[in-house]
């Protein structure tokens, strides 16, 4: 009997040494597949986004900027009533009750979302119900406080905080930051162990983009397309606005356009970036580069005249024929032929040039490929490869059997402007890194020289003569006290379903540069399918010479001596006298070239600034003292930082950079409807 409990006891204890042997291997040695099975028991990793940087105008405007939101999550294993709950829930968020049950009704999941980036008003109304098993985690919500500024070009976030369309896409990875992944800690029950019911991010943010757009001209531009949209019934319209010298885009929009803020519910095809997405083909604004193309290989000078067959010229089996029967030219030079858009002479002139050459020329002007502009979409447009039968060099020459895009249009005219040199587009000025403050600016990309000093002078000069002569054709382009060069386009619409044309729908156009004598501004206008008028001259060109008329106001750009009449009689001599005689040509295109402007008072101040927002009433709504809050001296983003969290409705005017006034004054008594009013100056 002794021996046998002696040998239970040893049993015992041996048993006893085997657990504590193997309680000390798990304790102290390391286990791949039971730490696994500890972090999915008491940890969830949940990945959260960065605060993402902001996107500037040139002047610093906010035009994409990150506020706080808040994101609901559940562990739908301890909610005590998850049907209860969904119902709650379903309320709250707009959202049906079976799909918020959906979510929380399989009780053994630890963690799903409910909804990500909720205001925290609809936070605030959760947190009063108190339910277990539900937490919140803070993050960043993008906000457009323009709205529908610069739309197409800034683009838009999926839910996720991916950029989808635009810059945000374009330049998304610099924009985002760094993800974090959080792991959610949860005690022996499972709960989740947050403080207060939130989880709060410290992530370095996503760097700051500065564009070269500047946002009140841009609101010019947008306001003006869509005008002649409706005033025309257009399908569309696409604008165009870049520094002559350097190519960076100053303004750029299609309308009609959306709200970023509710990009989601838009049309794909407003959300299109139509001027570096859709190649079409140009019409009459070609022949500027036809001719160009011309005059850099020898085969004219502005002043040799082609026969123009007195209005009908057989090529093949077809017969080309101007824009207008009543159009019967005869001998005309090749200035006039520009200034008048003859189509036959233009078809002269590409015969002359031959189709080999004309198309290398097309081909320097950068159409028939990507720029590299620095942003997503860009279309290479169409240039034919050859051969070319006779009738296609005839239509080429014109602007038909081509593509290209508003913003190869516009370039191509920037190297005529600038002296002949074709730079490459870019609309990001600079990249400042977010942790070291460090600026990355971006520099002038020359492609390539197209043209000589004076050969870039003589097409500015002819192209001066197509809106200041009365034979030419973009008289509506003109601009009072400025000197404009342009041309004019009416191009037939290709008819996307089939082959041939559309019938009775165009694309009018006018492509240009203000001031002529030193452009500054290169302006591209495409407004397609108007109904009620379809011409270049009378669709387009107006619209230039608006955009036209208030950059160059803008810019501070003292206007010419005198009134619009008088400045074309002071050219126009010397203008029709270039068109016979080479040598007056030559002098006028150095005049234009190196010609210094008279002093002169500004005609009248600039247009009232493009109110900030546009004078939005934005309202970020959350809780607050009963004083106005100190909002002096901060910019734009940083009142709509400060505000968040507060039951404000901050309401901005101005177009400044910083608040220089508050109503009512910081400090004083808070009104009843909680709204204030900031001015920017």
């Amino acid at each position: 009997m002794k021996s046998r409990i002696v040998f239970i006891f040893i049993g015992i204890i041996g048993l006893w040494s085997l657990l504590m042997m193997r309680a000390a291997y798990l304790q102290f040695l390391p286990n791949d597949r039971l730490n696994s099975l500890q972090n999915r028991q008491f940890q969830t990793k949940v990945t959260l986004q960065a605060r993402r940087g902001a996107i500037v105008d040139r002047n610093g405007r906010d035009l994409a900027m990150s506020a706080t939101a808040y994101s609901l999550y559940a562990d739908p294993k301890i909610i005590d009533n998850r049907k209860a709950a969904a119902k709650k829930l379903s309320k709250v968020l707009g959202q049906s009750y079976e799909s918020v049950y959906a979510k929380i009704k399989d009780g053994n999941k630890r963690f799903v979302w409910i909804q990500r980036m909720l205001e925290q008003d609809k936070a605030d109304e959760i947190k009063k119900f108190d339910i277990r098993g539900l937490s919140f985690v803070e993050e960043w919500r993008r906000v457009y406080p323009n709205e529908t500024l610069l739309a197409q070009t800034l683009g838009f976030l999926g839910i996720e905080g991916q950029g989808l369309e635009g810059l945000e896409l374009g330049y998304d990875q610099s924009l985002r930051g760094n993800q974090k992944k959080v792991m959610v800690k949860r005690d022996a029950r499972g709960r989740p162990l947050i403080n207060d019911g939130l989880m709060f991010i410290e992530n370095p943010d996503g760097n700051e983009l500065r564009l070269t757009v500047d946002s009140e001209l841009q609101y010019a531009l947008e306001s003006e397309l869509a005008n002649a949209v409706q005033t025309f019934d257009a399908d569309h319209a696409v604008g165009v606005v870049l520094d002559a010298k350097t190519s960076a885009v100053v303004a750029l929009a299609s309308a009609p356009t959306f709200d970023l803020n509710k990009a989601q519910k838009a049309s794909a095809d407003f959300r299109r970036n139509k001027t570096v997405t859709d190649a079409f083909e140009p019409g009459s604004t070609l022949k500027t580069l036809v001719i160009a193309s011309a005059l850099r290989e020898g085969a004219l000078q502005p002043n040799t005249k082609f026969f123009c067959e007195n209005g009908a010229f057989r090529v093949g089996d077809k017969v080309i024929k101007e824009a207008e029967a009543h159009e019967k030219f005869g001998d005309i030079t090749a200035a006039e032929i520009l200034a008048v858009s003859s189509n036959i002479g233009t078809t002269k002139i590409a015969f002359k040039l031959g189709q080999d050459k004309l198309r290398q020329g097309l081909l320097d002007f950068g159409l028939g490929q990507k720029l590299g502009v620095d942003l997503p979409g860009e279309a290479r447009g169409i240039v034919q490869s050859l051969p070319w039968k006779p009738i296609s060099l005839s239509n080429i020459s014109f602007g038909h059997g081509i593509a290209t895009t508003p913003i190869q249009m516009a370039n191509a005219y920037a190297a005529i402007a600038n002296g002949g040199v074709l730079n490459t587009p870019y609309i990001v000025q600079s990249v400042r890194d977010s942790e070291t403050g460090e600026l990355t600016e971006t520099k002038v990309k020359p492609i390539r020289r197209v043209l000589t000093p004076e050969q870039a002078a003589q097409m500015r000069a002819m192209l001066l003569g197509v809106t200041t002569l009365k034979i030419g054709s973009g008289a509506n382009a003109r601009v009072d006290g400025f000197l404009v060069a342009g041309k004019t386009g009416t191009a037939q619409k290709v008819n996307p379903n089939g082959r041939g044309y559309l019938k009775g729908a165009y694309v009018s156009s006018f492509a240009g540069f203000i001031p002529a004598n030193d452009p500054k501004f290169v302006i591209y206008v495409a407004v397609d399918s108007p109904r009620k008028s379809y011409y270049g001259a009378k669709v387009a060109a107006p619209v230039f010479s608006r955009i036209a008329s208030y950059a160059v106001r803008k810019e501070g750009i003292a206007p010419l001596p005198g009134t619009l009449a008088e400045t074309n009689s002071k050219n126009l001599n010397s203008i029709k006298t270039a068109m016979g005689q080479k040598a007056a040509l030559e002098k006028l295109a150095r005049e234009i070239a190196t010609e210094s402007k008279e002093p002169a008072k500004p005609e009248a101040k600039a247009e009232p600034a493009i109110v900030t927002a546009q004078e939005l009433d934005k309202a970020a709504e959350v809780k607050t003292g009963e004083t106005v809050p100190n909002l002096m001296k901060l910019t734009t983003r940083e009142v709509l930082r400060q505000v968040s969290g507060q039951n404000l409705k901050v309401k901005f005017v101005g177009s400044g950079s910083l608040v220089s006034e508050m109503i009512p004054a910081a400090g004083s008594t808070l009104p009843e409807d909680k709204n204030i009013t900031v001015i920017l100056k």
